[in-house]
């Protein structure tokens, strides 16, 4: 059995992404590298889309609960339109081994933690 799409989430994953992708596209193209260096644009962009989303799933947790459009937008579309870790392993696999692997662990290592720090940073400012 089909459902309907539910046409405000889509506009709002939509709307989200294309401010995310343009955010991302600006960062890449005012920061370039060379491809077998390493891609610091896309390893910013990749760590602190993951501290935001930490930052706003403890401000929707905390404030926005009922707010049915707000992880849409801003979660799923401006975030997820802003990271872009397949971007990274398309990186990992034209660099030069060394980097390659330095560039992984980097990028593995460095959204978790920014993950962490963003709920962390969130809940302290949260608690005041």
């Amino acid at each position: 059995m089909r459902e309907d799409p539910d046409l405000p989430v889509l506009a709002a994953i939509s709307a989200g992404g294309v401010v995310g992708a343009l955010a991302r596209y600006g960062i890449s193209t005012a920061w370039p590298h060379d491809p077998p260096a390493f891609n610091w644009a896309i390893w910013t962009v990749n760590v602190t889309g993951c501290l935001l989303i930490g930052v706003l799933m403890v401000l929707i947790s905390r404030f926005w609960p009922e707010q049915r459009l707000i992880r849409p937008f801003w979660g799923v579309g401006v975030l997820g339109g802003y990271t872009t870790f397949s971007t990274a392993t398309v990186d990992v696999l034209h660099t030069a081994p060394a980097t390659a692997l330095l560039y992984l662990t980097a990028t593995l290592i460095g959204a978790i933690l920014a993950v962490w720090a963003g709920t962390v940073l969130a809940e302290a400012v949260v608690r005041r």
